[in-house]
């Protein structure tokens, strides 16, 4: 099942899907222009794309009437908002520590799909929380092979998305990279365009949002004098009995001393809201998350989550 957020990297770790996008920013091209425009690949690479893009909607295939046979491609909104959110990966991959990575390119693919593929396995979803081992990411995470978590494990390494850890216990534990962490971003952008473009967007669930928290909070920076616990909550499933999933955060003196996705407990203050709220509050949208208790301490995680956002957007 895709997670969210992975179906639009996906789309962005080819670089045929990013050329076209890419090709047909300023306007519509004909067939032959536009696989010139592209680097010229064999005609069967070029329809698989081409025709991919367009049953998702985000090309649109247009036959001139005036000369028949002749068929031009154009770029829709979705392709549009699509090409936004390569924009947004492509300023995470230019800050890979190893150097600048443009988006297009075999580098761009090999970062985006390991990152996609970690994110689908839960495998970032467990080293967002702590440092682990092959061995305890094969005991969390069961319904992966073994061999399968060793080569998706590897792949990450490779692009710098984990780090070795120094740790007591028997293996080697990995723990994510604050480049890792810093992916939340795209991969956030990624889930709006889906919600928004797809016909049948996965839906966000219980372990997007944690990762996704567990990922942002260790990047935050606060004043000194903040101190406090704050439950940080998105409803995932409505109805009369509405199912939260999210994070419970203890800040003392403006450092975060824990973090855990088990949300009982006391809090001094507290934030609620749908998936899409939460988005909006990132893009800096005041409306739509219910605030309580201490609503200072509040305002400055969230605000912090978002500056944190903003540091790779700008």
């Amino acid at each position: 099942m895709k997670r969210s957020g992975a179906t639009a990297l996906s789309l962005l770790a080819a670089p045929l899907n990013v050329h076209l996008l890419q090709a047909l920013e300023d306007g519509s091209l004909p067939l032959i222009d536009l696989r010139r425009a592209v680097g010229s690949p064999p005609q069967s690479t070029m329809r698989v794309y081409s025709r991919t893009l367009v049953e998702i909607g985000t090309l649109e295939r247009q036959r001139q009437a005036a000369f028949p046979g002749t068929v031009e491609y154009a770029s829709t909104e979705s392709g549009r908002a699509l090409l936004s959110i390569g924009q947004i990966l492509e300023r995470w991959l230019q800050e890979a520590p190893a150097g600048p990575i443009t988006l297009g390119t075999t580098a761009s693919k090999s970062a985006t799909k390991a990152l996609v593929e970690g994110w689908s396995t839960n495998i970032i979803r467990a080293l967002a929380a702590k440092p682990l081992s092959l061995t305890d990411l094969n005991r969390l995470i069961p319904r992966i092979s073994y061999p399968s978590l060793e080569r998706r494990l590897g792949a990450l390494r490779l692009a710098d998305l984990v780090e070795p850890y120094p740790g007591e216990g028997r293996g080697t534990p990995y723990r994510a990279t604050p480049w890792l962490r810093r992916a939340i971003v795209p991969l956030a952008a990624g889930a709006w365009w889906e919600r928004r473009y797809l016909a049948e967007p996965p839906q966000v669930g219980r372990l997007d949002v944690e990762a996704a928290f567990l990922l942002a909070i260790p990047l935050i920076e606060l004043p000194a004098e903040v101190s406090g616990k704050c439950r940080l909550a998105v409803e995932i499933q409505g109805g009369s009995s509405p199912v939260f999933a999210g994070v419970l955060i203890c800040v003392e003196e403006g450092k975060v001393i824990s973090c855990s996705s088990r949300l009982e407990g006391e809090a001094e203050g507290w934030a609620s809201g749908s998936a899409s709220s939460w988005m909006r509050r990132m893009n800096g949208q005041e409306a739509g998350l219910e605030i309580g208790g201490d609503a200072d301490l509040v305002r400055e995680i969230v605000d912090a989550i978002r500056k944190s956002a903003l540091a790779v957007k700008s």
